[in-house]
């Protein structure tokens, strides 16, 4: 799908942007822009895309983007909660050209640089920069930069982070090849618990299935039913978590209409069948008594 361009104007008295983002759901399409940019979840579930990465996002997601790598959150279509991040976006050279090859700057030029892949944060670093990221919001201008220097030196020194996007993705920016795309995330998202031919989701986009599975695996870099599987997974993941559905139920409101089918899908994506993966999903979510 190809991502729409998203112009960022900062405020007049700052070099960056940040802002509360307060919606009734997360419904930008898959976007993209020159900027870095650091988002936290406050509030809400459903899917989020970076590049070529699929996962289910909840509250306290922190992930931290390069420019000009597309992306969006999505709500799940059963969570009716007020969707709410904190978003922050700056230029490359918002401080002046070359200000990260400054020997002050080289652990943050490093976190920078796998900004490309756009790198996820795990919960304890999230927590621990919450409220540094909600005060941005009220700060003066000079002490709201100092905070974006003393986040983004958090961020270079957290050991508890993960890399979306493979190495090497590049996005080719194109305004049809992002229509399309986004057509086809869309319909994914509405139909995902149905049956999904290829040339139903080729005849969307207005091509034939050989032209459409090169098109896809070109800008999304894996084949369009990896990318299904991978989705319908990670509904199947949300589902035993949040449930207590058995696993045949699971894997038929996930749109497989093949139990065993399901379960190889499953472990492929895992590395762990679905009762393993809701029983590590319990043991790790219980929390010590006194």
């Amino acid at each position: 799908m190809k991502a729409h361009f998203e112009q960022v104007r900062p405020l007049p008295e700052n070099s960056f942007k940040v802002f509360l983002h307060e919606v009734d759901e997360f419904d930008a399409p898959w976007h993209y822009h020159p900027e870095f940019e650091l988002t936290l979840i406050l509030n809400s579930q459903g899917v989020r895309y970076v590049g070529n990465n699929i996962e289910n996002f909840g509250e306290g997601d922190l992930v931290l983007l390069g420019p000009n790598l597309p992306h969006c959150w999505k709500n799940n279509y059963n969570d009716h909660k007020v969707a709410r991040a904190i978003v922050i976006q700056w230029q490359e050279q918002f401080l002046g050209a070359g200000w990260v090859a400054n020997p002050e700057f080289n652990h943050i030029r490093r976190l920078l640089q796998l900004a490309s892949q756009g790198t996820r944060f795990k919960q304890p670093v999230s927590n621990q920069i919450q409220e540094m990221m909600l005060r941005l919001l009220d700060l003066s201008p000079f002490k709201k930069l100092m905070q974006l220097l003393e986040i983004l030196d958090l961020l270079a020194e957290a050991e508890e982070k993960q890399l979306l996007c493979e190495q090497g993705f590049i996005y080719p920016i194109n305004y049809e090849d992002n229509q399309r795309i986004n057509l086809v995330y869309n319909y994914v998202r509405k139909h995902y618990d149905k049956k999904i031919t290829l040339n139903t989701i080729a005849s969307l986009v207005h091509m034939n299935e050989e032209s459409f599975s090169r098109f896809f695996s070109r800008i999304i870099h894996k084949p369009f039913f990896t990318f299904l599987n991978e989705y319908r997974v990670n509904m199947a993941c949300k589902l035993l978590i949040e449930t207590d559905m058995q696993v045949a139920q699971i894997s038929y409101a996930c749109g497989y209409e093949s139990l065993p089918f399901f379960y190889r899908q499953f472990t492929k994506f895992s590395h762990m069948p679905p009762l393993a993966y809701r029983k590590k999903f319990h043991q790790t979510s219980v929390r010590p008594t006194d």
